[in-house]
């Protein structure tokens, strides 16, 4: 049997009510997680879960960059900047670089926090 963990079930209906705004910020939070939990594994040699969430957060990536609208010309530097930070992460992968990881942290928290503004903005 088994065991319905509820944290996961809140996060299971979180997404599925989300506004798409709202899942875009959820996308960029997780990225920061994740690639913090990478660097701690990295600093702590356990080289299976640095991989892991690396991966993690080049999967959000990909993700952000399929939402873009190409009709938008913003979408352009945004998919530039995505392509930059996936290949950044990757190098972090394979060179266990923590300032490559530190480096697309800061990027990824800069646009959650634009977002996170962005979209108090639109609800004045």
């Amino acid at each position: 049997m088994a065991i319905i963990n509820p944290y996961q079930t809140y996060q299971q209906n979180s997404a599925m009510t989300a506004s798409p705004q709202e899942l875009t910020l959820m996308l960029y939070t997780g990225a920061v997680k994740f690639i913090k939990m990478a660097k701690r594994a990295m600093n702590d040699k356990n080289f299976q879960e640095k991989n892991t969430n690396i991966i993690k957060a080049q999967n959000i990536i990909q993700e952000l960059r399929s939402t873009l609208n190409t009709d938008i010309d913003m979408s352009a530097g945004l998919e530039q900047m995505y392509e930059y930070m996936y290949n950044r992460l990757l190098e972090a992968n394979m060179k266990n670089d923590v300032e490559a990881l530190e480096e697309v942290e800061t990027l990824m928290a800069d646009m959650r926090n634009t977002w996170k503004q962005a979209m108090a903005l639109v609800k004045k």
